[in-house]
């Protein structure tokens, strides 16, 4: 089988490499295509593979290229983890919004907005090539804002699009485990959209045992979500909150503590990556040099909202997107039954979101694709949070392939994180100053892909 990598020169390349060499199946990925519009950094990963790869008994094939047809050509499975203006675009995803006193977080408020609206028409056109080139290929979509831009991609590809997040999987694996369980042994009632959802039950021998967890006082406490949020307002909810939600609950937190550190986490990305691609091209061994990054760069991940604790050492040694990613493939092109949360159409499984909206729910995945399963429905303040990021996460889409403006400062405007019409205005004239592949979108000019 052949896997395409569409922005393969990006830093979690070898995190999925890594699943493909364990993968000892005959029916496996033998080969796979990079592609990226970086010619340095698709160099580096390149050879960060190589080292990656080797001893290793017949490990897949990898071919570097900076033509997207001839990375789509043929592909059984499309990888895409593209990030449109790069890290430099993150930073200002980040900065305009925390000029203007809001969150900048780049998928969740503002800056997820700004990331869509100049992602959104070159994962259109990527889909479409799809269409021309490997008609018959699967997208995996880990480009954020996941749920928005799988939705968008699906008005070409339809159902082949699905997009996946570690978030959900992460979260159910850490609550099965502080109850002392197999999480293979356990089955995830988990609802929302993508960095907006809710565990809100987990079921071991017929019996929902979050009740358990959530009355455990030491249990709880366990949690990285309960350090986060705290662990009376996870048993005010009675559900266990997708860690993002923190954005969402703690707000005027979040926007003081990014306010108050000495850099964002963007900045901090840009300029450890920019020291990362410059060396690993001449350490002898650019794979140890990837990993050392890699838990240095897991260990600071949302540190703005934990302060001074420490991330688990579970947690830093981090992955799980790629075992997802794996999973679903081999489930698709094997027929290995799987259960994984998936962000997928609708279909009615939650009602009072539309039927072709992309929603983040368990899914069974066999050679038929996944099909979403049945999900305690969202009410209340949930119900109400996931329709209104629902409606702005539309109105980005038809703002970046219209061009309108009128759409995009409703969209802004409408978010529950934006807090006036003014300030919409503000933060698309801040996002079209400071992010050139945002300006382009309401120019008629589509960026490259990255």
């Amino acid at each position: 089988m052949r896997l395409a990598i569409l922005g393969g020169g990006g830093f979690r390349t070898p995190l999925v490499y890594g699943a493909l060499l364990g993968d000892t199946h005959e029916r496996r990925v033998d080969e796979v295509r990079l592609h990226d519009v970086d010619a340095a950094r698709l160099a580096a990963i390149e050879r960060v593979l190589a080292d990656q790869a080797a001893g290793q008994p017949d490990p897949p094939r990898v071919v570097a290229t900076s033509s997207l047809d001839e990375a789509l050509d043929g592909a059984d499975f499309v990888f895409s983890a593209i990030r449109v203006g790069g890290l430099e675009g993150r930073t200002a995803d980040e900065r305009v919004a925390l000029d203007l006193g809001l969150l900048g977080q780049e998928t969740t408020g503002p800056g997820g907005l700004s990331f869509g609206l100049r992602t959104v028409p070159v994962a259109v056109r990527v889909a479409e090539r799809v269409r021309a080139l490997a008609p018959h290929a699967w997208v995996i979509n880990f480009t954020n804002p996941a749920g928005m831009i799988t939705e968008a991609m699906q008005g070409v590809l339809g159902n082949r699009v699905v997009g996946i997040c570690d978030s959900p999987t992460a979260l159910a694996r850490r609550a099965a485990r502080s109850l002392g369980l197999d999480p293979a042994d356990t089955t995830v009632d988990y609802a929302g959209l993508n960095h907006l959802g809710w565990l809100q039950g987990l079921h071991h021998e017929g019996r929902d045992v979050l009740p358990d967890l959530l009355a455990d006082d030491l249990l709880l406490g366990s949690m990285e979500e309960a350090h986060l949020l705290g662990a009376d307002w996870v048993r005010t909810l009675g559900a266990i909150p997708n860690e993002y939600l923190y954005y969402y609950y703690f707000t005027r937190d979040a926007v003081r503590s990014a306010t108050a550190a000495p850099r964002t986490r963007g900045e901090y990305l840009l300029a450890q990556q920019r020291d990362f691609y410059q060396r690993v091209t001449a350490v002898e061994h650019p794979f140890g040099e990837w990993d050392r990054v890699r838990l240095q760069r897991n260990a600071t991940y949302m540190a703005e909202a934990r302060g001074d604790e420490e991330r688990p050492e579970e947690d830093v040694e981090g992955g799980g997107y790629e075992g997802v990613a794996l999973a679903l493939m081999a489930a698709i092109a094997r027929g290995e039954p799987a259960t994984l949360v998936l962000d997928v159409r609708n279909g009615g499984v939650l009602p009072g979101l539309p039927d072709d909206a992309v929603v983040e729910v368990p899914c069974a995945v066999d050679a038929g694709g996944p099909r979403p399963l049945p999900v305690t429905p969202l009410t209340g303040h949930r119900l109400g949070l996931v329709q209104q990021v629902k409606a702005v996460e539309r109105l980005v889409i038809e703002a970046a392939l219209t061009g309108s403006p009128d759409r995009a400062v409703e969209a802004f405007a409408l978010h529950p994180l934006v807090d006036s019409v003014t300030v919409a205005r503000e933060l698309l004239a801040g996002y079209r100053a400071h992010i050139p592949e945002v300006d382009a979108v309401f120019r008629g000019r589509v960026a490259a892909t990255r």
